[in-house]
């Protein structure tokens, strides 16, 4: 049982700003208490705490850890604070904290696993060295590729299609478009929950972001109410005279076969109009 849980102990744990660390969520996880337990006992002891044992995510790093777990509404839901990260010697002290026989067995485990991870990172440095050189080159390659791609972009009309159980690659498809907005983003989608909040947030600083749709239930309010006091605030309007489903992105029009929460479920496209643009919608719209 203790190598299933070593196992279960090693697969938490990340590598951020450059050394192994488990974020508050997966150490609660692990010792049986709530999130917000764990949290309260450190801020509690918090001069025991400084930054090279404790550090909270940043606005990057919590966007690279979300992005990774898109597909968990579970998880999703979870993530509207920042997590902490704790480091070796902060699990360290929080042993001295945590007295509970399964705090007490994990801690042992876990002081194990970080040891492990030391080993094998010192074992495998010159391995780990070229395969930097490696990414370095495939990172100039892909840059160059990105240059490329983006000149074909303004040539051809975006666009895509995709069939049921592509999750990820539709997400990826229409998180793409979202980051290449400049200036706002317009969706009009009679269909909408809180995953769609959380596609929006995907968009670049600065970029204004609106949701015309005819079914808004009081939940989803609530979800919208709380999103908007930590995020960049998206506007929901009321509109119930489109059947299909647009995406505006900044003069750009995107006919979309889906609606954004249902992407991936079923086949469905996505292709520019090219003969429209953002402002001739939404004055068709009165807007």
């Amino acid at each position: 049982m203790d190598n299933e849980n070593l196992a279960l102990i090693e697969s938490r744990i990340m590598n951020l700003r450059g050394q192994p660390i488990l974020l508050d969520r997966d150490l609660a996880d692990l010792y049986g208490i709530e999130t917000k337990v764990l949290n309260q006992t450190v801020r509690r002891n918090i001069e025991r705490f400084p930054e090279d044992f404790m550090f909270q995510l940043d606005e990057e790093e919590l966007e690279d850890w979300r992005s990774q777990f898109v597909t968990s509404n579970s998880i999703k839901m979870g993530v509207r604070h920042k997590p902490y990260a704790f480091t070796e010697q902060g699990v360290a002290m929080l042993s001295g904290l945590l007295r509970s026989e399964q705090a007490i067995r994990t801690n042992i485990l876990i002081m194990r696993a970080f040891v492990a991870m030391r080993r094998f990172l010192l074992s495998n440095a010159q391995v780990f060295h070229r395969l930097e050189r490696v990414e370095f080159r495939q990172s100039e390659l892909e840059e160059n590729v990105g240059r490329i791609l983006d000149k074909l972009d303004g040539a051809q009309p975006r666009q895509g299609l995709f069939f049921d159980g592509q999750v990820f690659d539709s997400y990826l498809f229409i998180v793409e478009l979202l980051r290449r907005a400049q200036s706002r983003i317009v969706l009009i989608d009679n269909y909408i929950d809180d995953t769609v909040l959380t596609m929006l947030d995907k968009r670049l600083p600065g970029v204004s972001a609106q949701i015309y749709t005819s079914h808004f239930p009081q939940t989803l309010q609530l979800d919208l109410t709380r999103h908007n006091a930590q995020y960049p605030a998206i506007e929901i309007h009321m509109f119930d005279k489109s059947h299909d489903r647009f995406l505006l992105i900044d003069d750009d029009v995107y006919l979309i076969g889906a609606s954004l929460k249902d992407i991936g479920k079923k086949w469905f496209g996505v292709s520019l109009i090219k003969d429209w643009t953002t402002n001739d919608l939404l004055a068709k719209m009165n807007l």
